[in-house]
């Protein structure tokens, strides 16, 4: 499926080498690259894990009209190059703001879900001048709950929402047998399980993932994000240390994360606004006109 913005039209997609000994390659696309486009505020989108920058796909037409979109992978991730260390998020969050440096954009609206949000937090706790603005949406914070919501408890795995795989991605080596050679099973049931709408999840969708995560290096660079959990939890500790003043929205799904994500920034965060959507962790394939509609709501007045 062919990513386009609002007036039909192909993204643009490249990738910024970027600075540092590791000369990682970034992929990203944007949505216009015209003259005009600069007059738009820039909105960054991150994604989450096991996902890629097409995880916006539905959502990038909703929202075009009135910004310059940039979406780029993760390092590792998608058509990213996969370098051997740097997954905490405090260094994955520094790749996106050396990214938006390379694209001469000095401040931006950020929008991060899953692991993106994880990231986006850290960018918004490093580079706190540079955004205007943070949509946080369905996570947990490493250092506050990420590793207690993993636990194997009668309350977790009753809930719906047990995060059983952050401690076996952390597991070294096993995953790694277990899972190749059978990424299309794997990663279709588990994207899926995770939603409350499971025929949202495309087949275009699921090709694209399994495509990116087969390749080599695809799946190492994914398993060492959950490797530096803990280390991403120091991190987290130490940044909340002076909580975000920038406006911050919390997204939730009603049948996943939920309100958690409000008390999670309510941590780090001097003042929160919260939104919960029926649905599940999936929103920008389960619901995309109502999540572009709860961005655009947000973000007006706030250019």
């Amino acid at each position: 499926m062919e990513i386009l913005n609002h007036q039909g039209e192909p993204v643009t997609h490249s990738r910024a080498l970027l600075p540092g000994p590791t000369k990682l390659r970034l992929h990203y696309y944007t949505t216009s690259t015209s003259p005009s486009s600069s007059d738009k505020p820039a909105l960054l989108l991150l994604h989450g894990v096991p996902k890629t920058s097409y995880y916006w796909r539905k959502v990038i037409p909703l929202l075009s009209h009135k910004y310059r979109i940039i979406c780029p992978d993760m390092r590792g991730l998608g058509d990213s190059s996969h370098p051997a260390s740097g997954y905490d998020m405090g260094t994955v969050a520094r790749d996106f703001a050396d990214l938006m440096t390379e694209l001469g954009i000095e401040k931006f609206h950020l929008v991060g879900e899953d692991w993106g949000a994880a990231a986006a937090y850290a960018l918004a706790a490093q580079c706190p001048n540079r955004v205007k603005s943070l949509v946080f949406q369905e996570m947990v914070l490493p250092g506050y709950g990420l590793e207690s919501w993993s636990a194997f408890t009668k309350v977790h795995v009753n809930s719906g929402t047990w995060l059983w795989h952050v401690g076996f991605y952390a597991v070294p080596d096993v995953p790694e047998l277990l899972i190749t050679g059978h990424e299309r099973e794997y990663f279709s049931s588990f994207i899926k399980n995770e939603a409350w709408n499971p025929s949202a999840i495309t087949p275009d969708a699921i090709n694209e993932y399994v495509r990116c995560y087969s390749n080599p290096g695809g799946l190492r660079s994914m398993l060492s994000i959950y490797r530096a959990t803990l280390e991403t939890g120091d991190q987290n500790r130490e940044f909340s240390k002076n909580k975000l003043k920038m406006p911050v929205l919390a997204i939730g799904s009603k049948h996943f994360i939920g309100e958690e994500v409000k008390r999670q920034m309510e941590y780090v965060s001097e003042k929160v606004e919260y939104k919960e959507l029926p649905w599940g962790h999936q929103l920008a394939e389960e619901c995309p006109e109502e999540l572009a509609g709860v961005y655009l709501e947000w973000l007006e007045g706030k250019k």
